[in-house]
């Protein structure tokens, strides 16, 4: 059975896993000493940056980061930031569950619109993405900062 939620305390190890096949998944290099203990005590503070996480069995299966910041062009929005499902567990409804979820959560925070990306490249995430939103066509640039 799956369940959603927000992330519990004896989520953390199964979180760090799972944020690291996500970080591996897209090539990130190895994450500095104290990454993820940052980014779990964000969560956990639950202010500005979210968490939840969607378990098959009570076991941590998939995880989705979220956050909302202001718009020029209308009410707050919601970025889903990262959104990663455990490779055993997927095609089961999970990553369209979280979706679903922050979804919810970026309603009752009043806000005007979900939106994330991925890389092209991501068929199979894709595939899901054009059947819960819509594609319009915008391209992400990053532009690196030094300091």
């Amino acid at each position: 059975m799956l369940t959603l939620g927000p992330l519990r305390p004896s989520d953390r190890e199964a979180w760090e896993q799972l944020f690291a096949g996500y970080n591996d998944f897209y090539g990130r290099p190895t994450m500095p000493d104290g990454f993820y203990d940052d980014a779990w005590s964000r969560f956990q503070r639950n202010d500005e940056l979210h968490a939840l996480g969607a378990r098959l069995d009570d076991r941590l299966v998939g995880i989705a980061h979220f956050l909302t910041h202001a718009s020029t062009t209308s009410a707050d929005v919601c970025y889903l930031q990262d959104l990663f499902t455990a490779p055993e567990a997927r095609g089961q409804g999970v990553a369209r569950a979280l979706i679903a979820a922050v979804a919810d959560a970026a309603t009752e925070r009043g806000c005007a619109r979900l939106y994330w990306s991925t890389h092209e490249s991501n068929t199979t995430a894709r595939r899901l993405y054009d059947q819960v939103a819509e594609n319009r066509g915008f391209i992400l640039y990053n532009h690196p900062l030094h300091g």
